[in-house]
């Protein structure tokens, strides 16, 4: 059964697997869902509606699930949905979404989001990102996997960042940061690839080396956006054409050469706020 401080508020209507552990002075709302193995550190807070999946973490003072700020918000019953392995350092605040959107605010599985970071209404993350402290998201922003955002990154509402790109400290994210750019400045410029973050995660040479002709076509070509984009599909074409695969199996965190365009060529189709430039 759940272990429960004394000294820990848990609403009645809340629900609590096994195994979940609820510190001292810890508060925990109703229609909030706690999976098993997670933790509620002390005077941490989660309110409802929420789901919490398996072995999260929420460390002191760090506020899950609270309503947005947004001065359009009437109270709706929106919602958060954590899914599993999240670490959610001290004075986190997450919020829930709101109905201007789909009412909810997502974030997938083993990120790591440290101390003083803010995660706004209506805020997609997905699965193994990295947010530095004091890390800042606008409402209905979007990160890919495994994404880094180094401290004090300030993301504008609406911006998307794709899958493996990395910002650096104090970064301010004006537009949207395609996948595997490297970004850093205010406002924001791309500063290369993330080479190294693809070689830590498997990315074979081969891959990394069409990225960097990637980056190429869309930086350093002078053709305009819809012109790199066409230049990449047609590149995409002729690799699903070939039919090529890794000579080598991959681990999950990486991608064969088609998929790791494909990733590219998928993102640039949907920009709505401009490319970093």
């Amino acid at each position: 059964m759940a272990r429960i401080h004394r000294s820990a508020c848990v609403d009645p209507g809340a629900s609590l697997d096994d195994d979940v552990e609820v510190g001292p002075f810890a508060v925990v709302g109703a229609g909030v869902r706690i999976g098993a193995g997670t933790r509620i550190l002390a005077h941490a807070t989660v309110e409802g509606p929420t789901t919490l999946g398996r072995n999260n973490v929420v460390h002191p003072h760090a506020t899950i699930g609270g309503p947005p700020q947004d001065k359009k918000y009437r109270g709706e019953p929106t919602t958060l949905e954590i899914g599993d392995g999240n670490t959610f350092r001290e004075c986190v605040t997450v919020n829930r979404g709101t109905v201007q959107d789909a009412g909810v605010t997502r974030i997938g599985d083993d990120n790591w989001i440290m101390a003083y970071v803010h995660v706004a209404h209506d805020c997609r993350i997905g699965s193994h990102a990295i947010l530095a402290n004091t890390t800042n998201l606008g409402g209905h922003v979007e990160l890919g996997d495994w994404v880094i955002l180094g401290g004090c990154t300030q993301v504008h509402q609406f911006c998307k960042v794709g899958a493996h790109a990395m910002t650096g400290t104090g970064t301010i994210v004006l537009h949207d940061v395609p996948p595997y750019v490297m970004a850093s400045g205010n406002p924001s410029a791309p500063h290369g690839l993330n080479s190294e973050g693809l070689k830590r995660r498997g990315f074979d040479a081969d891959t990394v080396a069409l990225l960097r002709r990637a980056y190429r076509t869309l930086y350093r070509s002078e053709l305009t956006l819809a012109q790199a984009r066409g230049q990449l599909e047609a590149q995409l074409a002729e690799l699903d054409a070939a039919g090529a695969a890794p000579a080598t199996p991959l681990p999950p965190s990486a991608l064969g050469q088609a998929d790791a365009l494909r990733l590219l060529t998928a993102f640039l189709a949907r920009v709505e706020r401009g490319l970093v430039r």
